[in-house]
């Protein structure tokens, strides 16, 4: 199953700001194409498309379209590459991945340990070059009463050789970058101020 886009509730300009380079009303971010429909479409992340449709409900998540994958990107004047992974959130991590797996996604792992935001349970798909992880609310939120919610899309985390020069660039929209939970690598967070339409991390 391959991601091929994601429709987003932002505005063009915003992202050009922020040092993407925006065709039209779209940024495309290695092999997925950021389709921005204006921050007065909705909130968040509307939507995705793969070049292989899913073959069942995704517990809640949009239900996907088909659609080929674009041209490969190239590197934007921020530095950024393409998305290394897709956030969801889930209040049931197992009914969840027994639902993506039986749309045919390919479950890759698990990580039991803490995360920034508190949750200490994840599980991690191939979704072409992507990687779709899903992330168990912390235990506060499922007590309540948010345990028979749908799962839903959250945030972006792409991908740049140098988080230094991209932070330069972005400048007060984005934090300092600091270092991941993953050993060996770099994140800094693009601001709530940069107007993105949805949580983007930056990962070296």
């Amino acid at each position: 199953m391959q991601l091929t886009s994601l429709d987003l509730a932002a505005d063009a300009e915003r992202w050009a700001a922020a040092g993407f380079a925006v065709d039209g009303e779209a940024v495309t971010l290695g092999a997925v194409r950021v389709e921005l429909r204006g921050a007065d479409s909705g909130r968040g992340l509307l939507g995705w498309s793969f070049a292989e449709v899913p073959a069942g409900a995704l517990d809640g998540l949009p239900a996907p379209a088909a659609a080929p994958a674009p041209e490969p990107g190239g590197t934007h004047p921020n530095g950024v590459t393409a998305v290394d992974h897709v956030v969801a959130f889930s209040p049931d991590l197992e009914r969840t991945v027994t639902a993506l797996e039986g749309a045919g996604l390919d479950l890759r792992r698990r990580r039991e340990g803490p995360t920034g935001g508190g949750s200490a349970r994840q599980a991690f798909f191939r979704v072409g070059q992507v990687i779709l992880e899903v992330v168990e609310h912390p235990p506060q939120a499922r007590e309540a009463g948010e345990a028979e919610a749908p799962a839903r899309l959250w945030g972006l985390a792409l991908l740049t050789e140098d988080i230094e020069a991209t932070a330069a660039a972005a400048g007060p929209m984005m934090g300092a970058p600091k270092d991941a939970i993953q050993p060996g690598r770099r994140i800094a967070t693009f601001t709530r101020e940069a107007a993105l339409g949805v949580a983007v991390a930056v990962l070296q």
